[in-house]
């Protein structure tokens, strides 16, 4: 009695993962994370060296780790005011309306910039990775000359806000 009673305990938990066929086989469902359904392939096996090399320490740069994370925390921090002064004063200043927009167009390549270094990493996929990278290029040059045409030749981005948050 007691181990029937252990069997339909433990079956509670099993079932949202297992299901067993008519043969009694216990059968993954579709959406487990299994090595026979990886999205990309393995990475290559390979060891470089012995146990006791140290580990390679890459050359600093000045553009990544910590100056990176800085530079990127900058910009989120100066959207802040950008964005709420020109709605909150009800000024049209064409000066900082053109920092506004630089500031979006930086903080929106640089955010998908990273979303491509984790999810398509260079020594992985690297054709794809390289043609994500110049897709990006691409839609960050035309939004750029998209505003600049907005900027100059109409009302500026916080006007067209204005009147698409009034209609």
């Amino acid at each position: 009695m007691a181990s029937l009673m252990r069997q339909s305990c433990l079956s509670a938990f099993r079932a949202p993962l297992a299901t067993r066929n008519a043969a009694g086989v216990s059968q993954v469902v579709a959406f487990h994370a299994s090595a026979k359904k990886q999205i990309l392939p393995p990475e290559p096996q390979s060891i470089h060296g012995t146990l006791n090399d140290p580990a390679p320490i890459p050359t600093p740069h000045p553009s990544h780790g910590s100056y990176h994370w800085t530079f990127e925390r900058a910009v989120a921090v100066g959207l802040i005011p950008l964005t709420i002064a020109p709605f909150a004063a009800g000024s049209l200043n064409p000066t900082t309306d053109a920092i506004l927009c630089s500031l979006i167009i930086l903080h929106s390549h640089v955010g998908f910039q990273a979303s491509i270094i984790d999810y398509f990493p260079a020594r992985r996929v690297p054709k794809t990775a390289s043609f994500l990278n110049w897709l990006l290029r691409g839609f960050t040059l035309t939004t750029a000359v998209g505003l600049y045409e907005l900027e100059t030749n109409d009302v500026g981005l916080t006007e067209t806000v204005k009147r698409i948050w009034k209609a």
